[in-house]
């Protein structure tokens, strides 16, 4: 395990618990995103957002949880939960400037949710 919060935790090696995991956390996060799916747009958004804060705790959780917590949380479950599909087709449906706008818009504001998360994830546990 890394010392350095700052370095990313290491990725365990390709096993059947591995491959069991990713798809056990996608499974999760799927339905997650298909719960909120029927709000549309805002949905979308907010799985996004969601999604991007908690991939923030994540990282600066990581080195200090079981290997194989970030495949399953990070690329199972919030992998399933986050959807850049959903994001691009409502791009596409929206259409001219107000595509152009949500596109950057929820860009950042994932970034910021990002940053802010591992901020005071990285505040809490010291």
């Amino acid at each position: 395990m890394p010392t350095d919060p700052e370095e990313p935790a290491p990725r365990p090696e390709l096993s059947a618990a591995v491959l069991g995991v990713v798809a056990l956390g996608g499974g999760i996060g799927g339905l997650g995103r298909y719960a909120l799916s029927g709000f549309g747009l805002a949905g979308t958004v907010a799985v996004n957002l969601l999604g991007s804060a908690l991939i923030g705790v994540l990282v600066v959780l990581a080195p200090r949880l079981h290997p194989l917590a970030r495949p399953f949380l990070g690329i199972g479950v919030l992998g399933g939960f986050t959807t850049f599909s959903a994001y691009a087709l409502d791009a596409v449906r929206l259409g001219g400037f107000a595509a152009f706008g949500y596109l950057l818009g929820v860009l950042v504001a994932a970034l910021c949710a990002t940053a802010a998360a591992m901020a005071v994830t990285r505040r809490v546990v010291g």
